[in-house]
């Protein structure tokens, strides 16, 4: 790329920039922001905050105005070239541990409380950014929800992402951030990722009882200069070291664990497991006041169509019945299952009957 290329690209990758393409790919789609907004599903709100570049948008969302509008990925490309997360402002502390992860060329962590930010969807990540501080902020969690999303960009590359090792304590499997829709997307997506080549997954699993060496979640760095760092935070601050006497026996030490715990197959099918349990738990939602929504291409005469509700996106749901018989049973997908059928139908990609 040419300097003149470059400086161009850089201009042109700001929120702004993101905005009015989006705005312009839906326009070219001949959709409204209402129309938009219930096919992705989402209120229509959100996208009109986002066309006025006043809202971050999530991944996902990306993910899904690409598919919908045809635009063959060029959101998503625009979007991960737009620096969302240096508008964040972090802790000093917490600021010097991301800049030694960027540099990072292997990470080893041990968690006992949550998922790690490197492997969380977003949803998971807003469950947890939305308390604290941010509690009722909308923008500032939008704002640390891309920051988050932001660290995990490296680790996904295809060629140069560096080597991730990550030891998952049960108990994390088990406790359901979000609710049950959103903690399955996210052992799912854990699924997903230790798949790649450069991400090992595996579970301290109950069992190991008093064998588990660590009371506390830590990080091990291995930077490209040379000496190895240890990482741990509580909830005001956070402790660093490269004390070669004690980065050395805290790295024996997780050798060791590794050892100990279930291997990275064994490990996948536990996570597969309880994220069947969790799919099987229907979500309690209130339908008494269900605004139902069909095709317009539905006649008046109801025909073969199903109908949808959109309040409940933001529990993780969106429920559906039958529109030929709207006192009968209710079926409730996640939100991105119900996306990706909602795709499939507009591209005509799914298989005739």
């Amino acid at each position: 790329m040419g300097r003149r290329e470059a400086v161009r690209e850089q201009a042109f990758c700001s929120p702004g920039f993101f905005a009015s393409e989006l705005s312009e790919a839906r326009e070219r789609a001949g959709l409204s922001q209402g129309e938009l907004a219930r096919l992705i599903p989402c209120d229509r709100s959100l996208i009109s905050r986002i066309e006025a570049a006043e809202r971050v948008p999530q991944e996902d969302f990306v993910h899904a105005c690409d598919k919908l509008l045809g635009t063959g990925g060029m959101l998503l490309r625009v979007w991960q070239k737009v620096p969302w997360h240096r508008e964040v402002e972090h802790p000093d502390w917490f600021r010097r541990f991301a800049e030694m992860e960027a540099r990072a060329t292997v990470l080893r962590q041990y968690e006992i409380a949550w998922i790690p930010g490197l492997l969380q969807t977003p949803t998971y990540a807003r469950a947890l950014l939305a308390q604290g501080d941010a509690a009722g902020d909308e923008d500032l969690i939008d704002e640390r929800v891309a920051a988050r999303l932001g660290r995990q960009a490296r680790f996904l590359e295809a060629d140069s992402a560096p080597f991730l090792v990550v030891i998952l304590d049960e108990a994390v499997l088990h406790r359901a951030v979000g609710g049950p829709v959103v903690m399955a997307d996210q052992l799912r997506h854990l699924l997903r990722l230790a798949q790649r080549p450069n991400i090992v997954l595996q579970v301290a699993p109950y069992g190991i009882g008093e064998r588990a060496p660590f009371g506390a979640s830590f990080t091990l760095l291995r930077l490209p200069e040379g000496p190895e760092w240890q990482y741990a935070e509580s909830l005001s601050r956070g402790a660093f070291s490269n004390n070669p006497r004690q980065v050395g026996e805290r790295s024996r030490a997780y050798d060791r664990l590794r050892a100990e715990v279930l291997s990275a197959p064994e490990s996948s099918r536990l996570i597969l497991r309880i994220m069947e349990g969790l799919l099987n738990m229907s979500p309690k939602v209130d339908l008494s006041a269900a605004r139902w929504f069909k095709s317009s291409y539905s006649g008046s005469d109801g025909g073969q169509c199903i109908e949808a509700a959109y309040d409940f996106v933001d529990a993780g749901v969106v429920p559906v019945r039958d529109s030929k018989d709207p006192g009968g049973p209710v079926l409730g997908f996640s939100t991105d299952t119900w996306q990706a059928f909602v795709s499939a139908v507009k591209s005509g990609s799914l298989p005739a009957l």
